[in-house]
Order: C-alpha cells, then sequence, then structure tokens
C-alpha cells in the first residue's frame, strides 16, 4: 500500500481535529447538566445560572481558553423537530414597496399591474419587480413609470427622464436593500430576545427569510416581535456629567430598600472601612473606576460592595483616567457599563417603583446593540432625553432618504446619512441645539441604541457624516439600520412551524435509540457474515460515525431528526463500500491468489464501482442541499459528509487494518463457511426472463399511475399549504367523532389522522388558508379548541403546530419538481460521462423512473390503509431522491461490471446476453449483502425513528427493495434492448486488428 504514513498522519490529523469539535459540544452539555441540578426543575433559576457562567471559562486547551458562551456556539445545535421551539418563515411584501416608493398613485393601471404581479409571482419564477414591469407594460399605459417614481425623496437614482430599464434596476435595488434591511431588523430583535443558537437567513432568490428559534415556547411574543415595524428614532441625550448624580441617588436609595428587605449583613473591619469611605463621592468614585478590583479580592468583600452599593456593583460609571492620574467622569451620553449577565438586573432595579418615582420624566436609560469591542461581555448603557409630554423622539426614520457606508479623508469608516426636506429642516435645529450644548444625537432602533455621536456643529442641508471609533462592519449595519427606518414595507409570517418540548424529547429519544440500535446490527452483521475482514470494516463504521460527528459540529450543523436519519442510513451505506471490497477479495481468492495480493486485487477492482456508486449519491445529496430547506437540509449535508467519510474510512482505514494484519502474518477471513459459497456461482438468466419482469413492471407501474391519476395524494401541509396540529389526548380517541367535531367547528372538511399512539392525532385544515394574520391565527386555533374540547372527558394537548401559506406552498412544491427532475438529468449526464454511451444512461433513467413510479403509486394505494402518515411532502421528496440515488448506485455497480467484461479480450465472440447475466450474477452477492444491510438499518428507523419519520422511513425502506429489483431485472437487460442485442463496443483486440488491416 503505498503512502501509508501519510494515510496514518491524515487520520491521526482528522482524529484530533474531530475530537477538538466535538469537545465543545461536550462541556456546554456538562454545564447545562450542572445548570439542571442546580435549579431542579426552576426554568427561572437555570438560565440565571447559564447567563451568571456565560463569560466564565469552562474549557481549556493548552494556551486557548473558551467560555460557556463560546462552547455553545460551537456545539452541535439540535433542530426544531428535537429541541422543540418555533420555525417562521418571514415574506417581505414588495407590492407594499412598489406602491409606497412611487407614494401610493390612484393610477388604475398602475395599481392593477401590481395586483397582477402578485397574482402571476404565486407560480411563476420571476421576481415581483420583473413581473410588475412587464404587466405594466402589457396593461398599454401611456403614463411613463418614471414619473411615479420622480419624486423628491427618489432624486438621487430617478428622475422624469429615466426609461423603464432605470426603475427596473431603482426597484430590485431598493426590494434588495429591503430585504437586508430586514434581516438586520430581524437578527437584532432576535439576538436581543435571548435564543440560542438561532439560525436566521434569506432564502437566496426569493424575499423571504427563514427564522429558526430553538427552545422557545412564547409563541405570541414571537409573533409580535418578528412582525413589529422597524422603529427608528433620533433623540437628544444627557451628558453623563449631569446624570452620575441621580445614580448615586439611585445607589444610595437601592442600598436602603433593600437593607430593610434582607437581614443585616455583618461587616468585618475591612468591609466596615470600605463602606466609611464610601461616605465621599471621589472616594465612591476612586474605588469604583479604579480600585474595585484590587479592594474587592475577598469573596466578604464582594459581598459588602453588593450591600452598600447594589448598582454600581453591577454598573460600572463611565470614567476616564485624567492627567492628574485620578479617575474622572467621561462627558457624553454614555453613563455606565454592566456584564451582559447583569443587565437584567440593572433593569428590575431601575423598574422599582422608589427607583421609578426619583427619575425624571425626561430621561431614559437604553442599552447599546451590541457589546464593546474590547470587551466582548460589557453593554454600555446612555441617557435619552425624551421631548414632550409623550416622551416622544426629536425626529424618527422616515425622514431619511439614503444612508451609506463610507471613508472621510482620513480613509477612516463613516457613515454618510441623507434626508429630505422637512427632516433637513428639523435636523439644522436639532443640531445646532446639540453643537452649542456640546451633546449627542442617539440614534435608537427598536429600542436599542446604535451610536451616539457627538455633533460639532449645526448640519443645515441635511446631509451628515457619522464617525466614530468604527469598524468598517460597524458603518455598513449603522447605514442598514438608517435605512431601515425608511423601510416601505412590512413583514409578515407565510409559515410557521411549532414543536412543543414534549414532542421534540420524544424525538430525539426516538432519534438516538433508532441510530444505537442500527449501529449495533451493523456491527453484528458485518461478523456474523464477513469473520475477521467484519472485525476490520465494523472499526472502519466507529471511525465513519466519529468523523462523521466531528465534522458536523466543524460546520455548525443543526442537528435535525431526518439528520439522524441521514447518520442511521450512512452507517447501512458505509458497508456497502466494505461490501464491494470483500465480495472481489474473495473472487481474487477463488482464482488461486495470495491473502496479500488478493486484498491488493480487491481494493484495485473494486474501486471504480465504489467510486461511480458514492459519486451518485452525493450528487442527490447536491441538489437536496440546494433545493430543500429546514430539515431536509441537515438530511443532505450528513448524507453527503457521510459519503465522504464512509469512503475515506472504507477505502484507507480497513486497508490500514490489513496492511497490520498481513505485516503481522494474522490469519484473515473474509467469510464463515456458512457464507463462503453465497450465491458464488448464480447463473439466473435475467435477460433469457426480462420480457416477464417487463410485464410485471408494466403492470405494477399501470396500477401505480391509475391511482395516482385517480385516488390522487394526501399531500402535506407544505405542499398544499393550511395549518397542521398535533394533538395528543389523555385516552384513545374515536377518529371520526373527532373529525366530525372540527368539521362542525370549521364548516369546512378536516383532515384527521392517527398519529403515532390511538390516543394522538394530527389535524390538517385549510380553513383561513389565504390569510396569515395573528387575528387569524387565533381564529382558527380557537376553532380547533372548540371542535377538540367536545371529546367528552378527555382532556387534550396542542403538542405542535404547522402553518404554510398558498405561496409559499406553491413555492415548495415547485422546487420539489425540479429537484426530481434535476436529479435524474443529472445522474443521467454523470452516467454518460462515465460510460460514454447513451444506452447505460437510458438503462438507469428507466430503472429510476419505474421506481419513482412504485413508490409514488404505493403511497397512493396505501394511503388511509396503513396505520402511519403516508402524506407527500418535503421529507418524501429528500426520501424519493435517496430512493432514486440508491437504485442508481445499485445500477452503476452492474455497469461497471458489464464494463469490466466488455473490455476483455475476445469479449464482443460472446452474445451480448450472456454478458449482461454474466456481469448481472457475478455482482448479486453483493447487491443482495448490501441490500440486506440497509434493509435491517431502515427496519430499525422505521420501528424505533418515531413517527415523526415513519413515513419518511418507510418510503426509503421500501424505495430501497423497490430499487434493488429495478437494478437487477431492467436497468441492464435495457441496455441488451437499446443496443439491439448487439455488443457497445468493440473489444482492444479487434480494435488492433483492424489498425493493422488499415496499415
Amino acid at each position: 500500500m503505498q503512502s501509508k504514513g501519510l494515510i496514518k498522519f491524515l487520520v491521526i490529523v482528522i482524529s484530533i481535529a474531530c475530537l477538538y469539535s466535538l469537545s465543545f459540544t461536550f462541556f456546554a452539555r456538562k454545564v447545562e447538566k450542572d445548570a439542571a441540578a442546580y435549579a431542579q426543575g426552576d426554568m427561572a433559576k437555570e438560565k440565571a445560572y447559564l447567563d451568571s457562567i456565560a463569560g466564565e471559562t469552562v474549557f481549556n486547551i493548552g494556551v486557548a481558553k473558551f467560555t460557556y458562551r463560546e462552547c455553545k456556539a460551537n456545539e452541535i445545535a439540535l433542530g426544531l423537530d428535537l429541541k422543540g421551539g418555533m420555525n417562521v418563515t418571514m415574506e417581505i411584501s414588495l407590492d407594499e414597496l412598489i406602491r409606497n416608493l412611487a407614494n401610493n398613485p390612484k393610477d388604475e393601471k398602475f395599481n392593477a399591474a401590481v395586483e397582477n404581479a402578485v397574482a402571476k409571482s404565486k407560480t411563476s419564477n420571476k421576481s415581483i419587480v420583473d413581473l410588475f414591469i412587464q404587466e405594466y407594460k402589457d396593461s398599454g399605459a401611456t403614463t411613463p413609470l418614471a414619473s411615479f417614481y420622480a419624486t423628491k425623496d427618489n432624486e438621487s437614482s430617478i428622475n422624469a427622464n429615466s426609461n423603464d430599464g432605470d426603475v427596473k434596476n431603482f426597484l430590485s435595488k431598493e426590494a434588495d436593500n429591503a430585504i437586508q434591511n430586514s434581516y438586520k431588523v430581524l437578527r437584532t430583535r432576535i439576538d436581543k430576545f435571548g435564543v440560542t443558537s438561532p439560525n436566521i437567513q434569506i432564502q437566496q432568490g426569493t424575499n423571504r427569510i427563514l427564522v429558526e428559534l430553538p427552545g422557545v415556547n412564547d409563541q405570541e411574543r414571537v409573533r409580535k416581535l418578528l412582525q413589529g415595524s422597524a422603529k427608528l428614532e433620533f433623540y437628544e441625550t444627557h451628558n453623563n456629567l449631569q446624570v452620575y448624580g441621580l445614580l448615586e441617588n439611585i445607589n444610595s436609595t437601592l442600598a436602603s430598600s433593600l437593607k430593610s428587605e434582607k437581614p443585616a449583613v455583618t461587616a468585618t473591619s475591612d468591609s466596615t472601612a470600605t463602606q466609611d469611605s464610601t461616605k465621599s463621592d471621589d472616594n465612591l468614585l476612586a474605588n469604583l473606576g479604579a480600585g474595585t478590583k484590587t479592594n474587592t479580592d475577598s469573596a466578604a468583600a464582594i459581598a459588602q460592595m453588593g450591600v452598600d452599593n447594589p448598582l454600581f456593583s453591577i454598573l460600572m460609571p463611565a470614567t476616564y483616567v485624567g492627567q492628574d492620574g485620578q479617575q474622572q467622569l467621561a462627558p457624553g451620553a454614555l453613563v455606565g457599563y454592566s456584564n451582559l449577565k447583569d443587565t437584567a438586573k440593572v433593569n428590575a432595579y431601575l423598574a422599582r417603583p422608589e427607583i421609578k418615582s426619583i427619575i425624571p420624566g425626561n430621561l431614559k436609560f437604553l442599552w447599546s446593540v451590541k457589546p464593546e469591542q474590547k470587551s466582548p461581555n460589557i453593554l454600555s448603557l446612555y441617557a435619552i432625553r425624551p421631548v414632550g409630554t409623550d416622551n416622544a423622539p426629536v425626529l424618527t426614520g422616515d425622514v431619511i432618504t439614503d444612508a451609506r457606508d463610507n471613508f472621510d479623508q482620513n480613509n477612516r469608516p463613516v457613515v454618510s446619512m441623507e434626508m429630505n426636506t422637512a427632516g433637513a429642516r428639523e435636523w439644522r435645529k436639532i443640531t445646532a441645539k446639540a453643537a452649542v450644548n456640546n451633546e449627542s444625537i442617539a440614534i435608537v432602533l427598536d429600542g436599542v441604541v446604535y451610536s451616539a455621536p457627538g455633533v460639532n456643529e449645526e448640519i443645515p442641508n441635511g446631509s451628515s457624516q457619522i464617525s466614530g471609533n468604527f469598524t468598517i462592519e460597524d458603518t455598513k449595519d449603522l447605514a442598514n439600520v438608517l435605512k431601515a427606518g425608511r423601510l416601505p414595507t412590512t413583514a409578515k409570517i407565510v409559515e410557521e412551524a411549532i414543536v412543543g418540548p414534549s414532542l421534540g424529547q420524544a424525538a430525539i429519544d426516538a432519534g438516538v435509540n433508532s441510530a444505537i440500535i442500527a449501529f449495533v446490527v451493523v456491527l453484528i452483521f458485518m461478523v456474523a457474515y464477513y469473520n475477521r475482514a467484519g472485525i476490520a470494516a465494523d472499526i472502519a463504521v466507529i471511525f465513519n460515525v466519529f468523523f462523521l460527528m466531528g465534522i458536523l459540529a466543524s460546520l455548525n450543523a443543526v442537528l435535525t431528526l431526518p439528520g439522524i436519519a441521514g447518520i442511521v442510513l450512512t452507517m447501512g451505506t458505509a458497508v456497502d463500500a466494505n461490501v464491494l471490497i470483500y465480495e472481489r477479495i474473495r473472487e481474487e481468492l477463488g482464482l488461486g491468489k495470495s491473502m496479500r495480493q488478493a486484498v491488493a486485487d480487491g481494493y484495485k477492482h473494486a474501486m471504480p464501482s465504489i467510486l461511480d456508486s458514492q459519486i451518485t449519491t452525493f450528487l442527490v445529496g447536491l441538489v437536496l442541499f440546494f433545493f430543500g430547506s429546514g430539515p431536509i437540509l441537515g438530511f443532505a449535508t450528513t448524507l453527503m459528509i457521510g459519503i465522504v467519510t464512509s469512503l475515506f474510512t472504507a477505502i484507507f482505514i480497513s486497508r490500514l487494518i490489513f496492511e497490520y494484519m498481513l505485516d503481522r502474518d494474522m490469519k484473515i477471513s473474509v467469510s464463515f463457511p456458512w457464507s463462503a459459497n453465497t450465491l458464488k456461482n448464480a447463473n439466473f438468466p435475467f435477460v433469457k426472463k426480462r420480457k416477464v419482469t417487463y410485464i410485471i413492471s408494466l403492470v405494477v407501474s399501470a396500477i401505480c399511475l391509475i391511482s395516482i391519476f385517480t385516488k390522487g395524494f394526501s399531500l402535506g401541509v407544505d405542499f398544499q399549504g393550511g395549518r397542521t396540529y398535533t394533538v395528543r389526548f389523555e385516552q384513545p380517541v374515536d377518529l371520526e367523532e373527532v373529525r366530525k367535531n372540527l368539521d362542525d367547528a370549521f364548516e369546512s372538511t378536516t383532515e384527521v389522522k392517527t398519529f403515532g399512539s390511538a390516543n394522538q392525532v394530527r389535524v390538517t385544515t385549510t380553513y383561513h388558508i389565504s390569510e396569515t394574520s395573528d387575528q387569524a391565527d387565533k381564529e382558527v386555533l380557537d376553532k380547533l379548541n372548540a371542535g377538540l374540547d367536545k371529546v367528552q372527558s378527555n382532556k387534550h394537548e396542542i403538542l405542535s403546530s404547522q402553518k404554510v401559506g398558498p405561496t409559499i406552498a406553491n413555492d415548495i412544491k415547485s422546487r420539489a419538481i425540479y429537484s426530481a427532475i434535476f436529479s435524474i438529468l443529472i445522474i443521467a449526464v454523470y452516467i454518460l460521462i462515465r460510460f460514454r454511451k447513451w444506452q447505460y444512461s437510458a438503462g438507469a433513467a428507466i430503472s429510476t423512473i419505474h421506481d419513482a413510479i412504485v413508490l409514488l403509486g404505493l403511497f397512493s394505494i396505501l394511503d388511509g390503509i396503513v396505520p402511519f402518515s403516508l402524506d407527500i411532502d418535503q421529507h418524501f421528496v429528500a426520501a424519493i431522491l435517496t430512493v432514486i440515488a440508491y437504485s442508481v448506485n445499485d445500477t452503476v455497480v452492474v455497469f461497471d461490471r458489464l464494463r469490466e467484461f466488455l473490455g476483455k479480450p475476445n469479449a464482443h465472440k460472446e452474445d451480448l446476453g450472456d454478458t449482461i447475466n454474466h456481469a448481472i450474477n457475478s455482482t448479486l452477492s453483493r447487491t443482495i449483502i448490501t441490500s440486506v444491510t440497509i434493509i435491517f438499518v431502515l427496519a430499525v428507523l422505521f420501528i424505533f425513528g418515531g413517527e415523526v419519520i415513519r413515513g419518511f422511513s418507510f418510503a426509503i425502506l421500501v424505495g430501497v427493495v423497490v430499487g434493488t429489483y429495478s437494478s437487477i431485472f431492467l436497468a441492464a437487460p435495457s441496455v441488451y434492448d437499446l443496443s439491439k442485442g448487439k455488443h457497445l463496443a468493440d473489444a482492444p483486440e479487434t480494435k488492433k486488428e483492424k489498425a493493422k488491416v488499415i496499415a
């Protein structure tokens, strides 16, 4: 084996890297376990514990130290289906954008064009902007589009002479800005909401933003948080020099109040000295600003500090060291700093009645949007001055016409900001006042301060430049925030999935159980069938799972239930490469070769089949990755990584083990006596009997097609739109009774199915399918509960819910169809490139289309008959593409062997049918063993994997059986008929003989 040393080095390096990546998950889980033990079920105490330790080091490796927050950020995150929470798709209303940028004209053709564009966008892949431009042109309108958009606010981009192309570019740019700004606003809001490991991403090519919030259970609050309009405001500020006296008053008032509420703390002589020293304002400032750490080394001093100075023990006043070396108050609006974990306590102190009574009405405290650059755990507190009786800002963000990140004359990052005429007029007054009083203007979005720049002089024309200690990213963010204030559109929820924690825990248990059982099944089977060689395969499989989990952790991948299914499936397919190798080794041993030579030739001859079969599966995973979302994305990621790790471990690690055993003259066995001759001399006449199998396949396909076009399918909510709820009753229920009650409540047909046990059902309704408002959600939920309450003496609990609007349902359906078609095409192209004959591609296509029809037909025929859900949804699409990949995987192995036989000397003299029979029979052992192994694994997944993915695992399980059949009985025999029984190519010797004759 060449490069043995390099391979060993790679194995060691990858193992260390995976161990490092997985360590973050281990330490994060350890901290959370400690928090749970401390809290004893009190979630508030558990959260307080985790907040308090967020900035503490919990993982040391050499000189590197990692806090709990950093470990949490790098752990393997659990998806909603495992942890519970909310999955929301927000859609930016670009039709509002188009109208608002034109100041909502009353022109009939303009508004008709917008409405038609919205209607067509539900079934078209074009953007709403493109559709609107086209619809307006087709309407026959004579008014130029530019005349609608040549407003004062848009004058920097559009004028009355602009053409339709200019308008299109302007609207496209504004649409992109609206999406990016909405993303920024949502990102900030969610960060402030305090969700652990949120996932927020723009769905490329669309006007949608996907938001995943694991662990969230306050659904109403989240909806308001996400759908509220961005509120950008400009406030005057107070100066720290003025506010410090108030903070001292608050601190002393708190000390008195808290001491009266709690037993007095007995102070030591040191603490008494500390207490006495705080009587002087100057001494207090010095202690707080510079000497706190040195004067509070002991636990007693720290405790006493919290008693004597409750506010200043968690809020450090904004100070700096003066020229005399003494602490002095820093000028400006920033009045203090606090650790992230203490900000909630500061807020609680400021909200106490006795404290609110001493804070003036024209003063409120707001936190900065993010921690300080030099101190990632520290937030800044600003003193804001509202004006008027309603405590309003001096200016709102709707006056801003443009904002962009820029550089000043010294090449420092700054933000340039433009205002409309009304805004410029007010801005002139505000900045003039601030400049005279040496004050700052705070830029506030959604109640947090993004910047509070000082004002040097009056700004007369509304064109401002904001400078500060900014990074380039800071200026980009601030420019987006300023533009968000003018955001002329809204974001609404068009898809929503809610998973309760109880269902999430059940999903975790089911996934873990299925993975462990499948793992054990694979290990036992390999040893039972391949003897000592099976042990080598088992070691490779163990490394495979270890590498797979380590890579998932390093990529910060989100683990979903389909992702666990992908891991389970990977364990089954990981054996495939080993089976191919071992079967070739057995063949080489049958030719009388030594074990060392048989191992070398077995790996060599199995390599083309291994690569071709795994690459085709990887290509399908790639299609799923680009077309899928949510859990399907997790499945695709796991599947692709699993293929790479399977190849590495099967080809290199198992080979290293064989080399180790050979170097030490250890006995190597690739079978037991009972398994040594399994299908060894198989000689089934597949080509001769092909017409029988063709007829069987045609009859089955016809039955399936009839059912597909007559009975149809039960579409999942993500394909048809609507709302789905998973409901658990205390006792088993009668489905017909539940259905009748819900039909009466909704006054429409409701779909009710058993979901797992007899006391659990899944309800799907299309009531208010086009309504996505909170009012519609509440009305549907009220009617659902009203119908469920009619089930006498049987309380119910809603475990999860999902909402999909009709627009996004059509989009998901289109993406699913495209992904299936694209998968078949990309596989056919790959086979054409690898085998260079269209007959091979056509044979594989016939096989995969057959498998797809049969699988679709079975889901149609068995729907409502089997006691589990067979909905056609995104999970089913992932399953059918996996089946296509597996079927082609099997087919390619046969094709590789056929190509090998056709390349032998005098192969052209043999009957093509006999050669095809020989190719199928010689790979039959591998095909059956691999299929049986994967069927074992999928059976475990089907039985123990949980109700959520039972239909998914059933589809793959049936698909593997059908795919195995088609690869044996349809694919290769089809090549025979497509080539009309003639050889696809001359043998190499024939070409040489022809060359000699020509010469």
